[in-house]
C-alpha cells in the first residue's frame, strides 16, 4: 500500500508493505519494495530524489534518488545479522 506523503515537505510518499504468503508478515524498511516505488513516484511528482517513510511498526524513512535504471537507496541501518560465510 501505498500514498502521497503528508505534503509538508517531510516526505514524498509512505508505504506499508505484507507479502505472508511468503513468510514477510510486514517489511520493516528494507527497501525492497522501494525500488519498485521510487520511480512511480518520481513520475508523479516530476523530481529524481525523494524522501519514503514506512509506517511499520518499527518504521523507517528512506532516501531515493533514480539513477538510470537503478534507484539508490540512502538512510540510517541497523545491524540485525552478522556472519560468516566460508567457500
Amino acid at each position: 500500500m501505498t500514498a502521497p506523503g503528508d505534503g509538508g515537505g517531510d516526505c514524498d510518499y509512505v508505504v506499508r508493505f505484507f507479502a505472508p504468503s511468503v513468510g514477510i508478515p510486514e517489511d520493516p524498511a528494507t527497501g525492497s519494495i522501494t525500488c519498485t516505488l521510487a520511480p512511480y513516484w518520481a513520475a508523479r511528482h516530476g523530481k529524481r530524489a525523494l524522501r519514503a517513510r514506512q509506517l511499520s511498526p518499527r518504521g523507517g524513512e528512506l532516501r531515493c534518488e533514480l539513477a538510470g535504471d537503478r534507484v539508490k537507496i540512502a538512510r540510517q541501518a541497523r545491524l540485525y545479522l552478522q556472519g560468516t560465510i566460508a567457500i
